[in-house]
């Protein structure tokens, strides 16, 4: 079956957002994201480690590019495979294993979950011990996270900033770093400790792209994930590219079992009584929608690595998926904007599966041939 990257929809993804970042405005690239690179290019040189923030879905499309131009620097580098519980567990591993044969040292992480951020702050001590043993001599150890937008420092750096605290008194004199689903919201470094004994911060950084991004796969990934703002492209486009993807895969035969339940007992009506009709992240409306694609998609006949085929069900999907998600009949533009919103968002949260866009097997081959 074919991949995503071959329909023509990645395409027109990844030149809308370059023909945006050529845009004299520079949406993006503004006065601030200059002046951040500025002041991470004099604070890199007295960091311990470089906490490099990416995201688990796009290992490589979501590298913090500016990284070479403050190479070589003197920092430990770590790469940190942040929303973890977003992407496909084997593909992760996989990924882990990549960078483990290049002799990069990395760490998968989900910033939302306790468990997960106390493992990796024990990890980041365990880097510390290690670094005094080789004869650091300070008794403060810092860590800079850098990372494109949205990939989520601001979130993981408050919560190592949450579980670091040790006293009763640092406890009642909380910093926190805004956290907002918005690309570029941050603004500022700001230094948060994480850990006593020795003291050991971490500075948050803005997420910085390039002035100019140039590759429409890597562009149309990054649009998707959310790490560029959604009106460059615009939701439906970016929820049709998401369904392009379900649609290749075999991750909605997990559904399957959906079909099969039966879901008009009374205890079941009165428990939808109950609950918001409007609210797409309910569980029994996530499952509707869950039930909706694995039937469009079953009972399709067309040839799905045909684009034309493709569209047709995609379409087919909208009109089927306005019914589960309670969109009120309006006009045809509105409505779909409607639906592809809460589609993204489901996405974007983990309720319509977990999908790694870029595979270890397609990058190990093209590096064989080059």
């Amino acid at each position: 079956m074919a991949t995503a990257q071959s329909w023509k929809i990645w395409r027109e993804i990844g030149d809308a957002v370059i023909k945006a970042s050529k845009n004299p405005n520079r949406r993006w690239y503004g006065p601030h994201m200059a002046a951040s690179v500025r002041a991470i290019s004099e604070r890199i040189p007295l960091v311990d480690f470089v906490l490099e923030i990416r995201d688990a879905r796009i290992p490589l499309s979501s590298e913090y590019e500016l990284l070479r131009k403050f190479t070589p620097f003197k920092s430990k580098r770590i790469i940190v495979l942040n929303k973890m519980e977003l992407a496909d567990p084997l593909e992760l591993k996989q990924w882990m294993d990549y960078f483990e044969d290049r002799n990069y040292l990395s760490y998968a992480v989900n910033s939302h979950n306790k468990e997960s951020v106390k493992q990796f702050l024990n990890f980041l001590q365990s880097q510390v011990r290690e670094l005094h043993k080789s004869g650091h001599s300070g008794h403060t150890t810092t860590m800079m996270l850098l990372g494109i937008p949205n990939v989520g420092k601001s979130a993981l750096s408050n919560s190592l900033h949450q579980i670091g605290r040790i006293s009763a008194t640092e406890k009642g004199k909380l910093k926190h770093t805004i956290v907002s689903p918005q690309p570029g919201d941050t603004k500022d470094i700001m230094s948060l400790k994480i850990g006593s004994h020795p003291n050991v911060y971490v500075l948050d950084t803005p997420g910085i792209f390039p002035p100019y991004l140039l590759d429409a796969a890597i562009c149309s990934k990054l649009a998707l994930t959310g790490a560029i703002p959604n009106d460059i492209v615009g939701e439906t486009e970016l929820a049709r590219f998401f369904l392009t993807i379900l649609n290749s895969s075999h991750e909605y035969k997990k559904w399957a079992k959906l079909c099969k339940s039966q879901d008009s007992t009374e205890s079941v009506s009165a428990q939808r009584k109950r609950q918001y009709p409007t609210d797409h992240t309910q569980d029994f409306i996530v499952n509707d929608v869950r039930r909706v694609l694995y039937e469009t998609i079953s009972a399709f006949n067309g040839n799905l690595e045909d684009d034309i085929s493709m569209r047709s069900l995609i379409e087919t999907q909208f009109v089927a998926l306005k019914t589960v998600l309670r969109v009120s009949e309006e006009a045809s533009e509105c409505a779909d904007l409607r639906v592809a919103s809460k589609i993204l968002n489901l996405y974007r949260t983990g309720r319509l599966g977990h999908y790694t866009l870029e595979h270890v097997s397609a990058v190990a081959k093209s590096e064989h041939n080059c």
